[in-house]
């Protein structure tokens, strides 16, 4: 098992458990494992992202390495361009939709896909050492890439949007300056919030995390659909013309069920996670598309997807993966193919979504030790007691978060009450520990 790495790269409190020096590691330990590597990388807004862009560049260069560095990016343009400039490797600098103080370190290999657990192991272990080349690498700025990214993005639907209104929370973020951009080349009208380059409120008070905020938003401004995106716009959740907002499970749904009805649902299956609403489930069904489950994570949805040769996946965070025009998840081109779908139909969101959902608790409880909490056998023994009663009709997951010092509940069960009661009995067992 990996040290450093999580479910979503290294991640962690800058300056505290993310240095400048593990960062300075892992762009080393590129170096240690591939000669005179050809490394992309680009961040997102934070404060830190220089500090840690810089000391991974450096790891990089003193090893023999090459760093094209093409500033502030999606992280689904940093997979998109590592594959289409033939890069050895891809880095992202992102703490995705956790708090400014925090960052994080995300690799992807030449294919543009995330590195796999094995992979992350392995890069690990040429962390305790450091190599100099006796001929240094280079370092050069290269923005203007990301305009190969912004093409890519508007070839990905060949409808223009002329007639549409559309909201946008790029939660002070990588897609900032960079989703307005795509959305009003493809001729919509587009409202712009937190669309700032501002680290400092990255994820705060906005984003996919606050949906209810664009909700006030798209009804105010009259619009038919808003977007509101995480920090590097690996996610994204949507929000109806009238308010009502839209997760990942909903979002994987529509699509689902419109690239079946065009002939594009590879084996009629989709990929989605434990924590997937099985009522989406149920609705799948009826279209009979079937879903398979992962673990939560969306490189554990890709990998499942690879496997079975899927092109649709996604978690309900808002994370979806599109195969057929992205190795990872992408907001603006989830963002695009749903504003495809709505005119294609001449439906609303709402319209659209026919699936009834079964009531679903969330909670996510800061811990010290989310691994001790995870391993309480008192614990283990309420979560099973819980889980009796509750089956078959509900279902319970209790999970150490891979990115955050928290332990995730969710409960999901029709008596809503019920299920308040459930997961204050478990929230009062963890707090416990």
């Amino acid at each position: 098992m990996a040290n450093y790495f999580g479910t979503d790269g290294v991640r962690g409190e800058y300056g505290k458990n993310l240095t400048t020096d593990l960062a300075f590691s892992v762009g080393n330990a590129l170096s240690q494992i591939k000669t005179k590597p050809k490394v992309l990388i680009g961040h997102d807004t934070r404060v830190s992202a220089d500090a840690l862009k810089l000391a991974v560049s450096t790891g990089i260069v003193q090893g023999g390495g090459t760093v094209i560095d093409v500033g502030i990016i999606p992280t689904a343009g940093v997979s998109f361009l590592t594959q289409s400039e033939h890069c050895d490797f891809g880095i992202v600098i992102t703490a995705s939709h956790n708090p400014p103080n925090c960052n994080g370190i995300k690799v992807f290999g030449s294919d543009g896909k995330k590195l796999s657990d094995t992979d992350e192991e392995f890069l690990e272990e040429f962390f305790k050492n450091t190599y100099t080349c006796q001929k240094c690498g280079k370092f050069i700025k290269k923005d203007t890439l990301k305009n190969k990214y912004i093409s890519h993005l508007k070839n990905c639907t060949a409808l223009t949007f002329e007639d549409m209104h559309i909201c946008i929370d790029a939660s002070n973020g990588a897609s900032f300056s960079l989703a307005p951009k795509v959305f009003r080349g493809k001729n919509a009208h587009v409202d712009c919030f937190s669309c700032k380059n501002n680290g400092s409120k990255i994820n705060i008070d906005c984003g996919s995390l606050n949906p209810s905020i664009l909700a006030n938003k798209v009804k105010l401004h009259k619009a038919d659909v808003g977007f509101a995106f995480d920090g590097d716009a690996d996610r994204v959740i949507a929000v109806s013309g009238n308010g009502t907002i839209f997760d990942g499970d909903k979002l994987l749904y529509i699509l689902a069920t419109h690239m079946k009805e065009k002939g594009q649902l590879y084996a009629n299956s989709v990929v989605g996670t434990s924590h997937t609403n099985s009522g989406i489930m149920v609705a799948l069904n009826k279209h009979k598309i079937n879903l398979i489950r992962t673990d939560i994570g969306d490189k554990y949805v890709i990998e499942a997807m690879e496997k079975m040769n899927l092109v649709l996946g996604g978690e309900q965070s808002g994370h979806i993966i599109i195969k057929t025009h992205s190795q990872t998840g992408d907001g603006i081109l989830t963002a695009l193919k749903i504003c495809e779908i709505m005119k294609e139909s001449g439906k609303t969101l709402d319209q659209l979504f026919d699936a009834k959902l079964i009531p679903q608790l969330n909670l996510n409880i800061p811990v010290k030790d989310k691994m001790k909490v995870i391993n309480n056998e008192d614990l283990k023994n309420l979560i099973s007691d819980i889980s009796n009663k509750i089956a078959p009709a509900g279902r319970i997951l209790v999970r150490a978060s891979g990115t955050e010092e928290k332990v995730r509940v969710m409960v999901e069960f029709t008596d809503q009450q019920k299920a308040r009661d459930y997961i204050t009995q478990i929230k009062s067992q963890i707090e416990k520990i």
